[in-house]
């Protein structure tokens, strides 16, 4: 029996209209036609590809090289977690997801990656022809990482969580950058896997970095712009027919704040670009399309 995972020389002996079949060392294995981008082989030819089982059970031979693969890293979207077994995860396998075990995940699942999650990974076959996805360590990891410059500090990034601990959480931006994140600057727990905006608020010297997932001071609103896009929202028409000249004691009545409050309030809103306010009239929920169109 051949082992999954090898890249082989076969032989084509027969097709039909959805692939050809091809034999090495006594075995048949399918080669999917319509992934080979119009090429095309004759019986006796002499066709490479790496070998496996796909989840119907079928041997196959894909002969277009997933950037995954044994010895190959690279990075694996989640497509399925279970709780009892671990996550499975799509490597470019046609109709194949390997499984990383729970026993090379964190004890504590919640902070298992969820679907959609992305994870650096190679796999590997055990002797039973299983398909067992490898996490990078932190020493392949540590490959990839490249130095951030000093001018990169305020600037908003996109990294994905590697490793999750108590003080905080490691990751690696979309440009490479080894980043940290203390539990003071997350605003809700993290998992392995997760893609995070943030924004960058120190550079070591050695190019890694600090990321605060916190909003900046500016884009912050209080409870009372909240309440008032809470009020807007639920509103048929999205308007609310309160206004700089209302007079306080309907503002306090209707609204629960002071007028003090409510034109502060939406003021952090117009420059939000969430509201339009008109005087007299009132203010209106703005949808994106006619953001930036504030009075």
């Amino acid at each position: 029996m051949n082992k999954w995972g090898q890249i082989v020389e076969a032989i084509i002996t027969d097709e039909n209209d959805k692939s050809y079949f091809a034999q090495v060392q006594g075995e048949t294995f399918a080669v999917d036609k319509k992934h080979l981008d119009g090429e095309t082989y004759q019986l006796g030819e002499t066709i490479e590809g790496l070998i496996y089982e796909d989840m119907n059970r079928h041997k196959v031979l894909q002969s277009q090289l997933p950037d995954i693969r044994p010895g190959y890293f690279g990075w694996g979207t989640v497509t399925q977690v279970r709780k009892d077994l671990g996550v499975f995860v799509d490597v470019g396998l046609m109709e194949k997801d390997v499984v990383v075990s729970l026993d090379d995940l964190p004890e504590n699942k919640d902070i298992w990656p969820r679907k959609g999650d992305r994870l650096y990974l190679t796999w590997e076959v055990d002797a039973k022809n299983r398909l067992w996805g490898k996490l990078a360590t932190d020493e392949q990891l540590a490959t990839l990482y490249k130095a951030a410059k000093p001018n990169t500090k305020n600037q908003t990034i996109d990294a994905t969580i590697l490793r999750v601990k108590m003080e905080g959480s490691t990751g690696i931006s979309i440009e490479g950058y080894r980043v940290f994140i203390h539990q003071n600057e997350q605003v809700e727990p993290l998992r392995m896997g997760q893609v995070v905006r943030g924004r960058v608020i120190d550079v070591h010297h050695e190019g890694s970095m600090n990321l605060s997932l916190k909003p900046r001071a500016h884009e912050m609103i209080d409870d009372d712009a909240q309440m008032l896009l809470v009020l807007l929202k639920r509103q048929p028409n999205h308007f609310l027919p309160y206004h700089d000249r209302s007079d306080s004691t309907v503002i306090q009545s209707k609204l629960g704040i002071s007028k003090s409050q409510f034109k502060r309030a939406v003021g952090q809103l117009m420059k939000k670009g969430l509201i339009k306010h008109e005087k007299g009239e009132g203010i209106w929920l703005l949808s994106e399309g006619d953001k930036g169109g504030n009075k």
